[in-house]
């Protein structure tokens, strides 16, 4: 048996083409599922739905596929011990990092990460129970969403499905913030112990992904928040102490910044560098653009991913036994770069998802999630208002799914247009027909 093509629950039904390489077959499940269209009504930053030319959800995740898969292609020529197959989870298969890419963000739920904030502590709140978008990604993939021939998941190969795993953690552990659901981490688990994937440890292909996602975030969000005028392309605005106090306090309190050796470095001398060299840089290109802003921002965004895409690397990782993913300069990590990655993440969150207009979209956001629930919570009249083929799916599977966890699946695969459809049905003045098709 390949252990990277075994499949959890597929018995052959005889529907599908033997000419198609398994992972192709992954690949058609994911971009013919709901889950995958409804992304591109999900919020990246702004709104989905508040213009033509900001990143949703589905644009993001494609974008992310791309930079992933090219550079898997580059690592397969690169470093030769991926040639000699050591272990299941040391290789590196661009369709299977292309799949994983593509059904990162299945989990998120309506309106960013305001929404999963709000359900998370919904759920804690009242149930004792987590939401969070990566554990629902599994969720989604390995229950809820639906294929041809099986009532339950898309059955994938276990090399995607290990390949979207960057928090190998069961969620409901104590202290995990990030991880999977129990059901889900069982089953998972199970892969990961006929694989002999050490403790913690994510395959070469999630460990990419991952990267690849960052480098998404710190270069096309900028771009996004330039075009709307949040970023502003001048030294007033980069050169405010303010921008460099909130980039310092964004790194600081994320719990996720502790292995990039902050406390190695000035923290405050490197965020100034690193504005002063993105404004030159985009001062220099603006010159040679022939002073066209859109050009301008297409180059520097395009510059940026090429320079984070050229230093992926792989290194030995002594304190857990097994081989990292990352920026690599001369035969080791490169913390230089991965400050800077993280500097114009922050960049990003400090000038958008901190503009009081955006705080304002998410509390309404709140607000209307919150009443959501409210209106769903209580099964007998949830009943009442949830859709038909819901409740038969609920009936079918209550034995081991609860009525918060079902509302919650509910909500969450909302997107950012439905949830607001609803919501005006349920509380505000609004005409049309009750035949209109959810």
């Amino acid at each position: 048996m390949d252990l990277r093509k075994m499949r959890l629950d597929e018995p052959a039904i005889g529907t599908f083409s033997e000419e198609r390489e398994e992972y192709e077959r992954d690949y058609a499940r994911l971009i013919q599922s709901p889950a995958f269209r409804r992304l591109q009504g999900k919020s990246q930053v702004f709104g989905a739905g508040s213009g033509d030319y900001y990143r949703t959800r589905l644009t993001h995740s494609l974008e992310v596929s791309q930079i992933a898969r090219e550079v898997s292609r580059r690592l397969g020529k690169q470093y030769p011990f991926l040639d000699r197959r050591e272990h299941p989870g040391l290789l590196l298969d661009p369709t299977v990092v292309e799949c994983a890419a593509l059904a990162h963000d299945f989990g998120h739920p309506p309106f960013g990460h305001k929404g999963e904030e709000v359900l998370n502590e919904l759920l804690l709140e009242s149930h004792g129970m987590k939401y969070e978008g990566n554990a629902q990604n599994y969720r989604i993939l390995m229950f809820l969403e639906k294929r041809a021939g099986s009532g339950s998941g898309l059955d994938l190969t276990a090399s995607v499905l290990l390949g979207v795993n960057k928090y190998p953690f069961c969620l409901d552990d104590e202290g995990r913030l990030k991880g999977l659901y129990t059901e889900e981490w069982e089953r998972i688990s199970y892969l990961r112990d006929l694989w002999g994937m050490p403790v913690e440890c994510s395959t070469l292909e999630a460990q990419l992904m991952d990267l690849c996602d960052d480098i998404a975030y710190s270069t096309h969000d900028i771009e996004d928040g330039i075009r709307a005028g949040k970023i502003q392309m001048n030294r007033t605005f980069f050169e405010d102490d303010r921008l460099i106090d909130n980039l310092m306090h964004e790194i600081e309190v994320d719990q996720g910044n502790g292995r990039l050796r902050w406390d190695e470095v000035d923290m405050r001398a490197m965020c100034r560098q690193a504005m002063d060299e993105y404004l030159e840089q985009w001062e220099e290109l603006y010159i040679q653009c022939e002073r066209e802003s859109s050009r301008t921002r297409r180059e520097m965004k395009a510059r940026w991913v090429s320079t984070f895409a050229g230093r992926v690397g792989i290194i030995d990782d002594p304190d857990k036994g097994w081989k990292r993913v990352t920026f690599v300069r001369e035969g080791a990590e490169d913390f230089d770069l991965l400050r800077t990655m993280e500097i114009l993440k922050k960049l990003a969150w400090v000038t958008l998802i901190k503009d009081f207009r955006v705080q304002r979209l998410q509390m309404r956001s709140e607000i209307m999630i919150r009443r959501l629930w409210d209106s769903f919570i209580d099964p007998d009249r949830g009943r009442l208002i949830l859709p038909p083929d819901w409740i038969e799916s609920f009936e079918r599977h209550k034995t081991h799914w609860s009525w918060p966890r079902f509302i919650a699946d509910y909500i969450s695969g909302m997107t950012d247009a439905y949830a607001s459809k609803v919501y005006s049905e349920l509380y505000a003045s609004k005409t049309g027909s009750i035949y209109e098709m959810d």
